[in-house]
């Protein structure tokens, strides 16, 4: 009898191993925004958080980590993050950008666990509407008659907003005053307040375009946005540059591939939900899904072939 009730209980335990290991998630994700909040990515990530905690059956929670460019969130998780899927971060553009201009105590390709991508920023400079600057021409011309003295403001040194700048100001000779700051809440503020001329950064800009306190001079897509069609790109102002900033969401590196396929599903689902798609055409960004294999081999490419854009606008690492 002994030895039954033992096989029994042997039995049990080895059905509800499986059982165990369907848990996850079993508590609260925390997703980590490197940037501060009210901007676009911020506003992105928590509409999409509320989503992806439909599908995933717990709460995704947004833990702004704003700095250094956008680093210091996602060099939270390579450091001191475990790899169970219960701490997550956005990964952007500069990630892989900023290893060419600064060392980082970290690899974006090595320490991290590609999970899926999600969308990309649209980007663009603008003005307050009462601004001199009726157009991107009449900013560079004020630039170039007043070297140094044509201040904006950006998301940091080495981000997309930068570095676009650069570029522009390295194709027509014109000097520029950077400002860089923690995010796009941060520069609007700067903007509606007067202590910067202009704004190169993400569509966080969009609402005030539409209620009418900003002037969109420029956008650096492919093409002209759906949102503001009349705009031109700069490539519309014979500018040979396009800025495109995919992003998506990673973990610490060491994740279960179990894992990282539970969080992959609920956040494609979350992705194409139209409350999500709702969310993205708000901000003017298109769709971006990388499966998590992809998206690992984007980032390998992208790290490799961004440094040939730091070494082109001089800002490679001594």
């Amino acid at each position: 009898m002994h030895s039954l009730a033992r096989k029994l209980a042997l039995l049990g335990l080895s059905l509800a191993l499986p059982a165990m290991a369907q848990e996850f998630p079993s508590r609260p994700i925390t997703l980590i925004c490197p940037w501060p909040a009210g901007g676009s990515t911020d506003t992105h990530l928590r509409r999409f958080a509320e989503i992806a905690a439909k599908y995933l059956g717990q709460p995704v929670l947004i833990e702004n980590k704003p700095g250094g460019g956008g680093t210091i969130g996602p060099g939270h998780i390579a450091q001191t993050a475990k790899p169970d899927g219960y701490s997550l971060s956005q990964m952007h553009m500069g990630a892989f950008r900023i290893p060419h201009m600064q060392k980082l105590p970290w690899d974006p390709v090595r320490d991290f666990t590609y999970i899926i991508g999600l969308s990309g920023y649209t980007f663009g400079v603008v003005v307050k509407t009462d601004s001199p600057f009726k157009s991107f021409r009449d900013l560079l011309d004020y630039a170039r008659a007043h070297p140094g003295k044509m201040s904006y403001g950006s998301t940091g040194t080495g981000t997309s907003p930068h570095l676009l700048m650069e570029e522009v100001s390295m194709k027509t000779g014109v000097q520029f005053l950077h400002v860089p700051f923690k995010g796009n809440a941060d520069s609007t503020q700067a903007l509606l307040g007067d202590h910067i001329m202009a704004q190169s950064d993400s569509s966080g800009w969009g609402r005030f375009v539409d209620a009418g306190q900003f002037r969109l001079l420029v956008t650096f897509g492919n093409q002209r946005t759906k949102h503001w069609p009349a705009v031109p790109t700069a490539k519309d102002l014979g500018f040979d540059m396009v800025y495109s900033s995919p992003y998506g969401i990673v973990g610490p590196r060491g994740m279960e591939p179990r894992v990282v396929r539970i969080l992959h599903d609920g956040f494609k689902k979350a992705l194409d939900d139209p409350e999500n798609l709702k969310v993205l055409e708000q901000l003017d960004q298109e769709v971006w899904y990388q499966s998590s294999e992809d998206y690992a081999k984007y980032a390998r490419e992208t790290l490799q072939r961004e440094r040939a854009l730091i070494e082109r606008l001089g800002l490679l690492a001594k």
